[in-house]
C-alpha cells in the first residue's frame, strides 16, 4: 500500500468517525397531561354484619354464634338478588376479676344491586337475628366503571391533543407529533358510610332502612410527550 492510498484511507476514516460522533439534532419535547372526569351513579351496595357471643363456656359461645349465623345466612340466601358470604370467624378468651370469658365472633358480608331489598334485609337481620352492622358502602360496578372509562379515555385523549397543539403554537412550532404516552384510570377505594343512624333504626324495629348510593367520580388521565417541529 503506497503512501497516497494510506493517506486517502486515513482521511476517509477521520471523516466517518467524525460523522458518527456527531450527536443527532435535538427534538424539542413538551410533557403534558389532561384528564376527563364523570360522576357515575353507584350501582352496588355492600354491607358487613357480625354475630358476637360471650360466655364462660367456649362451647356455649361458639354454639350461639353458629346457630345465629346459620339462621341469618339462610335468610340472606333466600333473598333474591343478594349475594352472601361468611368470613372473619374468631374466638379468644379474656379474664375479668379472675373469671375467664370466651368471646366468639363471625362476620357476614352481603352485596346487591337492589338497594331497597338489601336495606330491608339489613333491618331484619339486626332486629330479628340480633346481628350488628359493622359497615356499609357503595361503589360503581366493574361493567359500569369500564363503560365510563372507555368514554372518558376518548375525552382525555382529545383534551391532551388540544393541549399539545396549544403548546406547539405557544413555543412557535408549526407541527407536533405524539411521543411516549400513558393512560391512567386509577380506581378509588369505596367510601364508607355512617352507620350509627342505621343501627338505631334497626334496633328500634323501624321500617326498612332508607339508603342513597350517591355517585363516584371516575377519572381518566392521559400523560405523555409531544415532540415539536416545523414544516
Amino acid at each position: 500500500m503506497n503512501r497516497l492510498t494510506t493517506l486517502a484511507l486515513a482521511t476517509f476514516c477521520f471523516a466517518a468517525c467524525a460523522s458518527a460522533a456527531d450527536p443527532p439534532p435535538l427534538v424539542p419535547v413538551v410533557s403534558l397531561s389532561a384528564s376527563a372526569t364523570a360522576s357515575v351513579p353507584n350501582d352496588r351496595m355492600y354491607a358487613s354484619l357480625r354475630i358476637e357471643a360471650d360466655s364462660t363456656d367456649p362451647a356455649r359461645a361458639a354454639a350461639e354464634v353458629n346457630g345465629k349465623m346459620a339462621k341469618a345466612l339462610a335468610r340472606a340466601k333466600a333473598t333474591t338478588g343478594v349475594e352472601a358470604t361468611t368470613s372473619g370467624y374468631s374466638s379468644y378468651q379474656t379474664t375479668d376479676k379472675f373469671i375467664t370469658h370466651w368471646h366468639v365472633q363471625q362476620s357476614l358480608s352481603l352485596e346487591s344491586a337492589d338497594f331497597a331489598t338489601l336495606a330491608a334485609l339489613l333491618t331484619r337481620l339486626q332486629a330479628d337475628d340480633g346481628m350488628l352492622l359493622s359497615g356499609m358502602n357503595f361503589a360503581v360496578s366493574r361493567d359500569a366503571r369500564r363503560k365510563a372509562e372507555d368514554a372518558l379515555t376518548q375525552q382525555a385523549i382529545k383534551a391532551w391533543q388540544a393541549r399539545a397543539q396549544s403548546a406547539a403554537r405557544g413555543f412557535g412550532f408549526d407541527t407536533w407529533r405524539t411521543g411516549r404516552v400513558s393512560i391512567d384510570a386509577g380506581e378509588p377505594p369505596m367510601r364508607p358510610q355512617p352507620m350509627m343512624r342505621v343501627q338505631a333504626m334497626a334496633a328500634g324495629g323501624a321500617p326498612p332502612v332508607n339508603v342513597e348510593g350517591g355517585n363516584t367520580d371516575v377519572t381518566v388521565t392521559v400523560s405523555g410527550d409531544a415532540l415539536l417541529g416545523s414544516r
